[in-house]
């Protein structure tokens, strides 16, 4: 007889992470405090589909965007339709709100999402080609007020979680009252400029994108460029220093950057970024801004709406970064050991009883002695071990061992749920 040839596995696809124990604990901690701290300011969860029409984020994201350009997953489907993996959360709430006629009820739609996002850029640390992001969309209503509390909701977020070593970099953008008369401004200082050709491009397509541009000679050049901040018009100014006003009354510390040019094309008036410098290159944490003409662009009404996403996977480096693990890695509270078949017969109901009231329980399989059935219950981080042998089986009850206190009592069967609900609290 031959022996079969063992097959090579297969690995994740590159740039594709695993949150597997004991990093899973983390991404659902730092997952689900953005989307609670959402939830506290009355944000109602959507779920977005992962694909979508290509041209949603042609025209939603921006055809000069490095997204749409040269980094979306874009592929025909068996109907010879072009669809795309999901880049960004924002096109797709707008379409969803188009679609369903969200925007015909109650004004703003406050909307909140997480999930898995899709770009084909280089992989490195920080840099996924799936990234995990937690969004919120406050739509149809232009009111710095609101501006105020998405970008306050995005810092208590990244506070949830006990990230200190970051800053948040603010400044607006400008509006159709200002933004044209920049932009001719700005190309005209641009074109003067010995670009390459693809910048040049750029320019002529959406010239803020130019400064965004991270190579250090495009830099250099653009380091006299006029800026949107100075251009501002009357209603933007004053739209602005409310915004800043506000900040301030809530105590959230900002830094005005006035070159600072997110990576998408819709936005307007308010835009920020938070930025970790413990992860070096790419030290953008989330950001967002206001993007006034974005629904009318993808065929809805003139409203305008502001959001923010808050990047999971850069978050969890900036804990590590900053030496925090604010959230618990344990699998289980309660670990039962049965010594012997009996055993087990009595003690699983018991561990069904305990999961019924949010008690997390779990039990040693297979046929581990004692000493082994304990290693599991220390793997599991469990606080309390229930042994059951004969003496046990004989008295109805469990030894409850205290893991950390390392003491142990002995307590009824009828009184166990009671007792672990009271040594838990």
């Amino acid at each position: 007889m031959t022996q079969a040839k063992k097959l090579k596995s297969i690995a994740a696809p590159k740039g594709v992470p695993d949150y597997l124990p004991p990093q899973s604990p983390i991404f659902l901690g730092v997952r689900d405090s953005f989307a609670h701290q959402a939830h506290l300011a009355g944000y109602e969860h959507i779920e977005l589909p992962v694909f979508e029409e290509t041209s949603l984020f042609a025209r939603g994201v921006g055809e000069s965007t490095d997204v749409v350009s040269k980094e979306m997953y874009t592929f025909a489907d068996r109907g010879d339709r072009s669809v795309t993996l999901r880049p960004e959360g924002t096109a797709g709430v707008m379409r969803a709100v188009i679609e369903h006629h969200l925007d015909r009820g109650q004004l703003p739609v406050k909307l909140s999402y997480y999930g898995p996002f899709f770009r084909y850029e280089r992989p490195q640390a920080g840099r996924y080609r799936q990234l995990q992001q937690v969004g919120v969309e406050a739509i149809g209503v232009d009111d710095p007020y609101l501006d105020a509390e998405v970008i306050a909701l995005a810092d208590a977020s990244l506070r949830s979680i006990g990230l200190e070593s970051y800053r948040l970099e603010l400044t607006s953008l400008g509006d159709a009252t200002c933004r044209p008369a920049y932009r001719e401004k700005l190309q005209e200082f641009l074109f003067k400029l010995p670009l390459d050709e693809e910048t040049k491009q750029r320019a002529s397509i959406n010239p803020l994108r130019v400064l965004d541009d991270k190579r250090p000679e495009v830099r250099e050049m653009t380091a006299e460029a006029p800026l949107m901040v100075d251009h501002l018009s009357p209603e933007t100014q004053a739209h602005f220093e409310t915004v800043t006003g506000v900040l301030d009354d809530l105590g959230v510390q900002y830094t005005l950057n006035p070159r600072l040019v997110r990576g998408l094309d819709y936005y307007t008036k308010s835009t920020f970024e938070f930025v970790h410098d413990g992860l070096g290159a790419q030290s953008g944490i989330g950001g967002g801004g206001r993007y006034d003409g974005l629904m009318a662009q993808l065929g809805g009404q003139e409203l305008s709406g502001i959001g923010y996403a808050l990047g999971v996977d850069r978050c969890m480096l900036a804990l590590e970064a900053e030496g925090k693990q604010p959230f618990d890695a344990s699998r289980v509270d309660v670990f039962g050991v049965a010594m012997g078949e009996d055993a087990k017969r009595m003690l699983m109901p018991l561990i069904a009883e305990l999961r019924a009231v949010g008690i997390r329980a779990d039990i040693s399989f297979g046929n581990r002695g004692l000493k082994g059935a304990m290693k599991g219950a220390d793997r599991a981080g469990a606080r309390f071990a229930l042994v059951v042998g004969e003496e046990e089986l004989a008295n109805a009850q469990v030894a409850v061992k205290n893991l950390r206190a390392h003491e142990q009592q002995h307590v009824a069967t009828e009184q166990l749920v009671q007792h672990l609900r009271a040594a838990l609290a």
